[in-house]
């Protein structure tokens, strides 16, 4: 049967016991921006990208050359692996996508903890200077390696969408996985939000020496090239909460 949603490799893209950092859209676009800057600032590869008849038929264009819009990259030597996008997931594509990157997960060997950076909205976030992280683990390991690393954990509430899809998927297939969430605006891009949930992955990815500073200087600059993006993010996440309402915990409708 063919494959709904296919990852395609560069050849020889080569892996080294790699840790996985997802940037996906959602709120905030938290984890577009922090992955794109790390994949900016420190110079990774692109070494393969996504592709589907699910996806937006989009392309897009950076210096010059015409690139798929999910796209994955790789620091020298494959020890570390970041996967982002810059449209947003639409609903029907989450389980196909989820499923696709947990099973490429175990076919590359990912044995550290997958790595997934999203959003938490917070409507007071305007009086809050920087912005806290806050995780989620799917396994015992995971949550050993969030407490070694004195993670503030999120006790009470719910995840949906790509991330919580992604907690499952990689759960069935025995890899630890973790959603760090990072404080930011509902409905604004938040750059400040991205800047700290890149300092919280440095905990985790010591190889990862970056300076956010430059992230922060250039926030209202980040804000209006990603308005678009947010837009669609937004709109995709209407569409799924739509879907979602029946299936939401009755705590919290």
């Amino acid at each position: 049967m063919e494959e709904v949603v296919r990852i395609v490799e560069e050849e020889g893209a080569g892996y080294k016991n790699p840790i996985v950092i997802e940037g996906l859209p959602d709120v905030g676009l938290v984890g577009t921006i922090a992955a794109s800057y790390i994949v900016e600032k420190l110079n990774y590869k692109e070494i393969g990208h996504i592709e589907s008849d699910l996806f937006p038929p989009v392309m897009v264009i950076h210096d010059g050359k015409l690139k798929n819009p999910f796209r994955i990259y790789s620091a020298e030597g494959g020890s570390v692996v970041v996967v982002l996008s810059e449209v947003a997931v639409p609903p029907k594509a989450v389980y196909p996508l989820t499923t696709a990157l947990a099973d490429w997960f175990h076919k590359i060997n990912v044995k550290q903890p997958v790595i997934s950076i999203k959003g938490l909205p917070m409507k007071n976030r305007i009086d809050i200077e920087k912005p806290e992280v806050f995780a989620v683990g799917n396994d015992e390991g995971a949550m050993k390696e969030l407490k070694a690393k004195q993670m503030d954990l999120l006790e009470e509430g719910f995840i949906a969408g790509t991330y919580a899809i992604m907690l499952r998927e990689c759960s069935k297939r025995q890899i630890s996985a973790i959603s760090l969430l990072a404080q930011c605006f509902p409905v604004y891009p938040d750059p400040g939000a991205a800047a700290s949930a890149i300092e919280t992955v440095k905990k985790f990815v010591t190889s990862l020496d970056i300076d956010v500073g430059e992230l922060l200087e250039n926030a209202e600059g980040i804000k209006l090239k990603a308005r678009d993006l947010m837009q669609q993010t937004a709109l995709s996440a209407s569409e799924m909460q739509k879907g979602m309402e029946q299936d939401m915990p009755i705590m919290y409708r």
